[in-house]
């Protein structure tokens, strides 16, 4: 806008005329100075991804300095916007802003890209680096893991806010390319954000038409906006990326929009400003070379030659970009203070969301530890123990890949999350288990909330990348997985998971918990909402299961002693997991009836066991005894560390079947007398 002797900016801001060009001129550095410092950390490191950082580069400043909501002095700030770069190999575009608004990432940390201990690792690490929202590098997980955090943001403001006093009121912000809207966990992500008409999401694309091979056009062909117009996004375009006000106009039009999640497409080359490089493949994951660099410093006018030098006028810049977050902060500070003396209760309610479970209190909870004594399967017991935990644990949120009535995961009288009734915590993910995974890990890391996630156990498969995640990023997640075994029957081998224990078990930083009654099942729960750090797998039994009399809250330590020898040093040991507990402790009354005295040892958690000491482990397992036979209903992977070269593991040694599930236990020789004739034959032997 202009008259008389004053211009005004896009934000409605009027100045003497001339002063929009130096602003205009400062903007187009402050851009550039992103990709010169991302080009500078790239060359020196002799590794990384130019192309995205030099071609998003201006649609990054625009929404970090007119639109995102942030406080750099404090990162955690709960009401702050949420940014997720879900094209992680891009990563320097993020450090770049991180050091620019003053986010603590110094030049010196970008001097270290990609080296050992630095603050600048190849794909943005959560909990590493401050300002990195979530850990990214799996094309599309970003996606994901962007609209749970638009999911908890929308319950949290259905349940907090008061009129007059919005004090969850933030956007989630997402920016992604080709090759995250090619992923399938994408669509399957966008299609429930559409569902539930998530208007505080905001995806921004980068449509350079590149993929690593050469043109887009090799694989990817379809209506991208089509797409998303069909999964219910309103869709905008941006036909220039570095058209600053097209940019701002689209942002601004996406918040306008209060009843969709809506989509921005940014037409933008890749390794722009690189005349060698721009708009071609190899722009995209090398670094663009000397030459080129001086090149790229010479298209986009940059004054130094000097590496990593960035002109004071464009410190100063970003630094009074960063004071409106600051002020933005201040205003939500004093609203905050405010609410608390209006609405005591939700204070103290918001209090409980934001901190973690009570662990003693539960742990000394006798009602939530009660059982009844008869048989069940422990997916039913799951149930009973996560509809106690509901009203203990009030931020809990979660649910199933539509099975929610065989996973047992859904909380009575908690209501249905919708786009009708955000208040509701019973989520419906329908039958995307991947993207579920996501969606969790982006509930996570909001904050203010504790998610859990159900399904088969054998379609854990599924999630697994994103379960692998949520380990990495140390999240306190929890996988309801059921029908864990040949236990399935009738379904068949499609549906009897056999190799997916081990899976999970050689997961890092991942508790994998298989109970066998009803007191190792609290034990399960208990355990998943007592972890600060560590994501907890819950693997259950369809079939109904006894009540053994010898269980235990020492199944918290992982292994232990279910039912006793006579001896204190017993003539050998049987081990076993969830449903197969029983069946050892009736193999061990077969064998004393033969004379044969040998411990049973219930082992729900491998990794829980290995965090014991060496004095308890040996009390468990004494080295002395090496007569040992380890049965489970699964791939015996992984037992060869208990029973040592001379015990044996009665195990599946191939996929199972369709028959009734007692039929295939006696088919595939889980049955008390197999399980003791393996015992007689170490013992013979």
């Amino acid at each position: 806008m202009s008259g008389g002797r004053r211009e005004c900016d896009r934000q409605g801001k009027c100045f003497p005329k001339g002063e929009i060009g130096l602003i205009k001129s400062i903007e187009m550095t402050s851009v550039n100075a992103i990709r010169i410092l991302a080009a500078d950390a790239i060359q020196k490191a002799n590794s990384g991804h130019p192309g995205l950082p030099l071609g998003s580069a201006p649609m990054a400043y625009e929404l970090w300095a007119n639109h995102l909501k942030h406080d750099p002095k404090a990162p955690q700030w709960v009401d702050r916007d949420r940014f997720i770069l879900s094209g992680g190999h891009g990563s320097m575009l993020l450090y770049a802003l991180l050091h620019l608004f003053g986010y603590g990432l110094t030049v010196e940390d970008l001097r270290n890209f990609r080296q050992d201990g630095s603050l600048t690792p190849g794909h943005p690490e959560y909990g590493h680096t401050v300002g990195v929202e979530a850990t990214t590098g799996p094309l599309g997980a970003g996606m994901g893991m962007a609209v749970g955090m638009a999911m908890a943001e929308a319950h949290l403001a259905a349940v907090f806010n008061q009129p007059g006093y919005p004090v969850v009121d933030h956007y989630t912000f997402v920016l992604g390319g080709d090759g995250c809207l090619m992923e399938g966990i994408s669509s399957e992500a966008f299609s429930l954000a559409g569902t539930l008409g998530l208007s505080k999401l905001i995806v921004l694309y980068d449509s350079n038409g590149i993929s690593i091979e050469g043109g887009t056009e090799l694989a990817f062909t379809e209506n991208v906006e089509a797409r998303m117009a069909a999964f219910g996004f309103q869709t905008l375009m941006v036909e220039d990326g570095n058209d600053l006000a097209a940019i701002d106009a689209a942002i601004d039009a996406a918040k306008e929009d209060t009843t969709r999640p809506s989509f921005i497409t940014v037409k933008t080359q890749i390794g722009y400003g690189c005349p060698a490089k721009q708009g071609k493949a190899s722009a995209h994951g090398e670094p663009l070379g000397e030459e080129n660099v001086r090149a790229l410093r010479e298209t986009l006018g940059w004054r130094s030659e000097e590496p990593f030098a960035v002109p004071e006028e464009v410190y100063r810049h970003y630094e009074k970009l960063a004071g409106r977050g600051m002020e933005d902060h201040a205003a939500w500070q004093k609203m905050f203070a405010e609410y608390q003396k209006q609405f005591p209760e939700m204070k103290k309610l918001w209090d409980t969301y934001h901190a973690e479970p009570d662990a003693a209190a539960l742990l000394n909870d006798d009602e939530f530890w009660s059982y009844e004594d008869k048989p069940q399967a422990t997916r039913s017991l799951s149930g009973i123990m996560l509809n106690r935990l509901k009203d203990r644990v009030p931020q809990l949120f979660g649910g199933s890949a539509d099975l929610a009535p065989s996973n047992k995961t859904a909380m009575k009288g908690a209501g249905d999350f919708s786009r009708k009734n955000y208040g509701g915590r019973n989520l419906h993910f329908g039958v995307r288990e991947l993207a579920m995974g996501a969606m969790v890990n982006g509930i996570a890391l909001h904050g203010g909330l504790r998610p859990y996630a159900g399904t088969f156990f054998v379609f854990s498969d599924y999630m697994k990348p994103m379960i692998r995640l949520a380990a990495l990023m140390k999240l306190p997640v929890t996988y309801v997985f059921t029908h864990d075994s040949i236990g399935v029957g009738e379904d068949g081998p499609t549906h009897e998971p056999v190799e997916q224990l081990a899976m999970l078990r050689a997961t890092p930083n991942l508790h994998v918990f298989r109970p066998a009654d009803a007191t190792e099942t609290a034990a399960g729960w208990y355990l998943a909402m007592s972890s600060k750090t560590t994501p907890t797998a819950l693997v259950l039994s369809r079939q109904n299961l006894p009540q053994l009399s010898g269980s235990s809250r020492e199944a918290l330590k992982g292994g232990y002693v279910v039912s006793s020898s006579v001896k204190k040093l017993p003539d050998g040991i049987l081990l076993a997991s969830g449903s197969e507990v029983s069946l050892a402790i009736e193999a061990q009354t077969l064998l004393r009836a033969d004379g044969i005295d040998v411990r049973v040892v219930s082992m729900p958690s491998m990794d829980l066991f290995e965090n014991q000491n060496d004095t308890y482990k040996e009390e468990i397992l004494p080295h002395n005894v090496r007569a040992r036979v380890a049965v489970e209903a699964a791939a015996g992977f992984g037992w060869e560390r208990y029973v040592g070269l001379d015990g044996a593991v009665v195990a599946m040694t191939g996929f199972g079947a369709s028959a009734p599930g007692e039929q295939l236990f006696k088919k595939f020789g889980f049955t008390g007398d197999k399980v003791a004739e393996a015992m007689k034959k170490i013992l013979r032997d």
